[in-house]
């Protein structure tokens, strides 16, 4: 069966990586992206440089109905849904709780975990046998984070990726037996536009391996759990961070 894939918030760093290498394994893609254009385009025509077929799709994953909305279109341009990649967040104002309002830790939940849940319900409706579909596969990318807690520099996105592993563990259970295996990897500081770089530069030594990631090392891991060869792996959690517990 052909595999079709979303990958959210994937127009660059570790969502574009994922969808050069899925395109090299045979996947036609959705580029879901929020506001880079450009850059969404640009990954298209990479994916299709590969013989691929590749579309863009603007979303904001915190708003239900643009959500809707991605899935409708790949369904309509791509065709059967068979996996998808929960790779959209944003991290938030970096400081300590006292210091943030509602609103922005709203936002920060809205997409990391609103927006993931959504977009996961969206692919269970297609993919699992009980709704008709054939099976499939989910990825989400939390975060070493979720572990650390991130103190007094932004707790709401390690509890927003705390979230995630917690999505991760349940929904495996619910629809393992209808064909649709979820798992998660836990990138560890990886060298994208989130990180600032004076962080790359000055935390990077200071893990096991002696560097950051790079965004194809965590591509890697993404891409295994959506193939065949991870047909037994299901509601694992792999932890990609170069030594960092």
């Amino acid at each position: 069966m052909k595999q079709i894939t979303v990958i959210t918030g994937a127009s660059r760093g570790i969502g574009a990586a994922t969808a050069r290498l899925c395109a090299a394994a045979g996947h036609d893609i959705c580029v879901a992206y929020r506001s880079a254009k450009d850059e969404a385009l640009a990954v298209v025509v990479e994916i299709e440089a590969a013989g691929q077929r590749g579309i863009a799709v603007q979303v904001d994953t915190g708003v239900e109905s643009d959500v809707v909305q991605l899935f409708k279109t790949v369904d309509a341009e791509l065709g059967t849904l068979t996996g998808l990649v929960n790779n959209a967040g944003i991290y938030g104002p970096r400081g300590r709780l006292d210091a943030l309002s509602q609103e922005e830790l709203m936002k920060v939940l809205t997409v990391n975990v609103a927006g993931l849940f959504t977009c996961s319900r969206e692919a269970v409706l297609r993919m699992s046998t009980t709704h008709g579909g054939a099976g499939g596969a989910i990825v989400n990318v939390s975060s070493g984070s979720a572990t650390k807690g991130n103190p007094n520099v932004g707790i709401q996105y390690a509890a927003s990726k705390g979230a995630v592993n917690s999505l991760g563990i349940g929904l495996s259970q619910e629809v393992i037996g209808e064909g649709i295996r979820v798992n998660t990897v836990a990138p560890g500081l990886t060298e994208t536009d989130m990180p600032p770089a004076d962080r790359l530069e000055r935390d990077g030594p200071k893990i096991p391996i002696g560097r950051v990631a790079q965004p194809e090392e965590i591509a890697e891991a993404i891409v295994w759990l959506l193939s065949p060869k991870a047909s037994y792996v299901a509601g694992a959690n792999i932890r990609v961070g170069g030594g960092m517990p």
